[in-house]
């Protein structure tokens, strides 16, 4: 099976990398809005000369921490010594489905046999107080599909995360990191981690030093969904951890399955709602298989840059003020700004960076975004 066809490869130049990781690593830069940067002003060193400037603009009392060039030799050094590579979307290495989606890390850290990440990918996640049958059952779904080609994606925690990789170490399994390579969480699966770099791999977005966070775990679930054909959630409670999996699986295009359980066990409260709401039940792997099948005959492009020429002009004050005033604490979609505001998008573009940097703007999904 091949699921490796990339419409656009990329290969940065040592330099290009170490301003990439400046840029992603600066205040307020997260992957959108690298990516924006990137396009609007052409290269990360030109954005990166830009930011104090974007930032006080968009009301910032002092400008944000910018990534220095030594912090970010040092962390490529550091990175390296741990076997760790910092690879862009496109190059060899980075999963090719991960890899088209608009919040995609600029630069994903990646160890073990990056030649499992570009193979086909099914995503296990479930509950962390996991029953008998839950484990059982996540480990056959693993060992089958694993048997049949997939790499098998999930986050290392305990219970069915755990129980997945276990049953597809040797065909492959990519363990998706909450916190810096050097962080593992839980620890007690550090032995886990390594016996799965010998013919799969981790990945994070993190610095190394990273630990992890309660809220980086969701910022980690969109990883593993976006990494993967298609999302299998075995057991989850209500408002379960593996349900955002789900739901953010949805919105980037994947597919999501369910495995239905006991109306009785609450472990698989989330998982029959899913169902109910439209995901796929599944008993068995050829369940799974079947479905990915025809989603795996098409190529995978990554979408080219739309890359614009720095502006030669600036927001006036009472167009940064239409725009600003039409923001508030409620999302609102980047064309109502536009429609409502009278404003080119560009400028309504210009002006979201200029919030976004100084800390005022939160992007939520859908293409909304929003006052802080």
């Amino acid at each position: 099976m091949d699921d490796s066809s990339i419409a656009r490869a990329t290969k940065l130049t040592d330099a290009e990398r170490i301003d990439w990781l400046r840029l992603i690593r600066s205040d307020q830069v997260g992957p959108r809005t690298f990516r924006t940067l990137v396009h609007h002003f052409g290269s990360a060193r030109t954005a990166l000369a830009r930011l104090p400037d974007l930032a006080r603009r968009g009301g910032a009392a002092r400008p944000g921490r910018i990534f220095s060039e030594d912090e970010a030799r040092a962390e490529l050094a550091a990175s390296g010594r741990l076997g760790v590579s910092l690879l862009a979307p496109g190059e060899a290495g980075y999963p090719p489905r991960l890899a088209m989606l608009d919040d995609a890390p600029p630069l994903l850290g990646i160890r073990g046999a990056v030649d499992a990440l570009m193979r086909p990918m099914i995503a296990i996640v479930g509950s962390r107080n996991a029953s008998g049958a839950g484990l059982k059952f996540a480990s056959q779904l693993a060992h089958d599909l694993s048997d049949a080609g997939f790499v098998i994606a999930s986050g290392l925690a305990r219970g069915i995360d755990q129980a997945a990789h276990r049953a597809s170490l040797d065909g492959g399994t990519l363990a998706v990191l909450a916190g810096g390579h050097d962080r593992i969480y839980p620890p007690e699966h550090d032995d886990l981690l390594i016996s799965l770099l010998a013919s799969g791999a981790a990945i994070s977005e993190m610095p190394l030093g990273h630990v992890p966070r309660a809220r980086d775990f969701p910022r980690r679930n969109r990883l593993i969904s976006g990494s993967a054909l298609g999302v299998v959630v075995v057991e989850a409670a209500h408002r379960s951890g593996s349900l955002i999996t789900a739901r953010i699986a949805n919105e980037q295009g994947r597919e999501v399955f369910a495995v239905p359980g006991s109306p009785l066990d609450p472990r698989a409260a989330g998982t029959n709602d899913l169902i109910k709401q439209g995901a796929t039940l599944i008993t068995e792997a050829a369940d799974v298989i079947s479905a990915v099948e025809p989603i795996m005959e098409r190529p995978i492009e990554l979408r080219e840059p739309e890359r614009s020429n720095p502006p030669d002009f600036d927001p006036d004050a009472n167009e940064r003020a239409r725009i600003v005033d039409l923001l508030g604490p409620s999302p609102v979609s980047l064309d109502d700004l536009i429609r409502m505001s009278g404003a080119s998008p560009a400028i309504v573009r210009v002006v979201l960076l200029e919030l976004e940097l100084a800390g005022r703007l939160e992007r939520h999904g859908g293409g909304l975004v929003s006052l802080i």
